[in-house]
């Protein structure tokens, strides 16, 4: 009688699976991300937590703030898809996009200006979700960190080396309540920081 020779299977590696901003949408529409607030950076779906009242009131603060100084000609998207990339799509708290509201055939892919409401997702917001607004060609991206009381504003989004594929912004303000704020977009107008924050 000879010896069974028995060979192991092959060893079953976990595999990634990069969404597309086209996937990540079809998977909304069918209900997948019901309930879930969830974004995608770098084809990964990232989901947040639930939203807190702080967020929740900042957000309709900052959007009520900047409605009165943008006027008419501006669309406010807030929560909404932001397709910066084929990979990503952020789904930023605020988008200000250039134009009437109407049905469009595709998402935004850029902003006149992009604001995030951060009160536990700081590292994030300022690190690598301000590197794919930078390289969307968002001129202007605001951070309003509700724990430390201050409105980060990022402008002037350049080229990184060309080996990184990056684009980061150049100048990074950190203001506090007692400052004031004029968006680029609309310089003539002027926001108080304390007004934007609880």
């Amino acid at each position: 009688m000879s010896a069974l020779t028995l060979t192991p299977p092959p060893v079953a590696f976990p595999r990634f699976t990069k969404w597309t901003v086209i996937e990540f949408d079809a998977l909304g529409m069918c209900d997948r991300l019901a309930g879930r607030r969830p974004f995608l950076l770098d084809g990964a779906i990232v989901e947040q937590g639930p939203m807190d009242p702080p967020h929740a009131n900042a957000l309709e603060v900052v959007e009520e703030a900047l409605r009165a100084i943008f006027g008419a000609g501006w669309r406010f998207r807030v929560q909404t898809p932001l397709h910066v990339d084929e990979f990503n799509n952020p789904m930023p708290d605020l988008a200000v996009v250039a134009g009437k509201p109407g049905y469009g055939a595709a998402h935004p892919t850029t902003a006149a200006l992009v604001v995030e409401v951060s009160d536990t997702t700081l590292a994030l917001d300022t690190t690598e979700k301000a590197e794919r607004y930078a390289t969307a060609g968002v001129p202007e991206y605001w951070v309003l960190d509700l724990n430390g009381r201050t409105l980060h504003v990022f402008r002037d989004p350049q080229p990184l080396p060309a080996a990184l594929g990056a684009t980061a912004y150049r100048a990074h303000l950190e203001l506090k309540p007692g400052d004031v704020v004029s968006p680029l977009a609309v310089p003539n107008a002027t926001l108080n920081v304390s007004d934007l924050l609880p």
